[in-house]
């Protein structure tokens, strides 16, 4: 390979991991705030896809102005879910068997009802971004991959300022850090919950709908992505969403040049081989495993107790 394909895949991983530090960051904000690995995540994904395929289909709409529009609906809808189902789920320091229970449940009712209404067939959000790309000498990189990673990074930028300018960050931060002293001095947990759980909900709606512009989708969509999403989490230490973008880029990286770079293996005799396509989930395994042996606080953590040492 030469300078210019690694180039390729550096730009293509870095471009990667925007869209999964978006679709990551949803779960993180439910897990700092609620203690609740939201196993639902998935069914989220899914439904974001599809809701920016009905705009596109129906009513013409760009599929970035059908992301944008993904995020007030679904924070609606998330606080809908948390006030039928999830505000019923005793309070726990850690995760629990009945929000795991709750969750996976309600992962698999949005799923059934995704096969009734769309069916198995693949669906995917087609525009003339999609067969375009930029290029600078001989580096080309997709037009859609820079929109979509646009959208991504403006979304983080505007978590980043809602979580340092406003009073739903900083409740946000206080239960994140210490539940018990935020409520101490006066932070409203119940309400902080639903509205993290409607903002976790509206970013999965969010990531749901710029993958359907990468990707093609159908009711099964969210479940490989909600284990990248873990992966993410894992690594960027559970609570830390600053993190996200870290083990987003960590994932994204090893995903790219896995299936893309040769490996020496021997049979009969030393080759190169390339890892197919259909294995790269087993990446994520593998880094999911690894992380959780290794580094249970996630690399920010790793980070900041070795800047505390120094």
């Amino acid at each position: 390979m030469t300078a210019v394909d690694y180039i390729n895949l550096l730009i293509s991983s870095l471009l990667l991991a925007g869209i999964y530090a978006a679709m990551a960051v949803g779960m993180t904000v439910i897990y700092g705030v609620m203690k609740i690995v939201n196993l639902a995540h998935a069914g989220f994904l899914m439904l974001g896809a599809y809701f920016a395929y009905e705009l596109f289909d129906r009513f013409h709409l760009h599929p970035m102005l059908c992301a944008a529009l993904a995020l007030p609906v679904f924070f609606v809808f998330g606080m809908a879910v948390h006030w039928l189902l999830v505000r019923w789920l005793p309070k726990s320091d850690t995760p629990t068997l009945a929000s795991l229970l709750l969750m996976f449940g309600f992962w698999q009712v949005l799923q059934n009802i995704g096969n009734l209404v769309w069916g198995t067939q693949a669906y995917s959000i087609l525009t003339p971004l999609t067969i375009s790309s930029v290029r600078w000498g001989e580096i080309s990189v997709p037009k859609v991959s820079l929109v979509v990673f646009a959208a991504a990074a403006a979304s983080l930028v505007l978590l980043r300022f809602v979580f340092n300018y406003s009073w739903f960050g900083r409740s946000m931060r206080s239960l994140i850090q210490n539940p018990y002293a935020a409520q101490i001095v006066g932070v409203d947990d119940r309400r902080t919950a639903m509205l993290s759980f409607g903002l976790g909900t509206a970013f999965a709606g969010f990531a749901g709908a710029l993958l359907a512009t990468l990707f093609p989708f159908t009711p099964d969509f969210g479940a490989s992505f909600q284990l990248r999403a873990f992966v993410i989490i894992v690594l960027g230490g559970l609570e830390s969403v600053s993190g996200v973008a870290l083990g987003a880029l960590i994932l994204a990286l090893l995903e790219t040049f896995s299936i893309n770079l040769p490996f020496p293996w021997y049979s009969h005799g030393w080759t190169k081989v390339y890892l197919p396509a259909s294995y790269q989930p087993a990446v994520s395994f593998v880094l999911l495993v690894v992380a959780l042996l290794v580094l249970p606080r996630g690399v920010a953590g790793l980070l900041e107790r070795k800047w505390r040492t120094a």
